[in-house]
């Protein structure tokens, strides 16, 4: 019994840092998507937010999770920390020219996210997380 505590202990030790140091970099390239989308987009989600616009609402979080489905793939299929920060970058990179062409395609997407229609935020995020699974796909290859 003390043997198996004392591997559990053992793996633990080992295993923690690394678990922390490769969660601690996928959260940090989270963050690093979000800022870059906010960057980039016509329209200010916090401030429509703020103001009670549900559709820039659902956007923001339907953002944030087609950001991280790729993320999450390339955790669970990578064994070092520069493996996550660049497939990472990658799908990052993926996800926000998702959005940029979105916008292109989809007339009139920044005066509809504007005015609270939320038929186009739920298409928007709908884009998103197909291609974010196809994403995630592809980096779990």
């Amino acid at each position: 019994m003390e043997t198996m505590i004392g591997n559990v202990a053992a793996a633990l030790q080992t295993g923690l840092p690394v678990l922390l140091l490769h969660f601690v970099t996928t959260l940090a390239l989270l963050g690093l998507g979000i800022v870059c989308y906010m960057a980039i987009t016509p329209f200010h989600e916090p401030t429509l937010m703020a103001k009670g616009n549900v559709a820039a609402g659902i956007v923001m979080a339907g953002t944030v999770v087609a950001l991280a489905i790729p993320l999450a793939a390339t955790l669970a299929t990578s064994i070092v920390v520069l493996d996550i920060l660049l497939w990472g970058l990658v799908a990052l990179f993926l996800q926000i020219v998702t959005f940029a062409i979105a916008s292109m395609v989809v007339r009139r997407l920044r005066a509809m996210i504007e005015s609270g229609n939320i038929a186009a935020a739920l298409m928007l995020v709908g884009i998103q997380i197909a291609v974010a699974l196809l994403n995630a796909g592809a980096m779990a290859g």
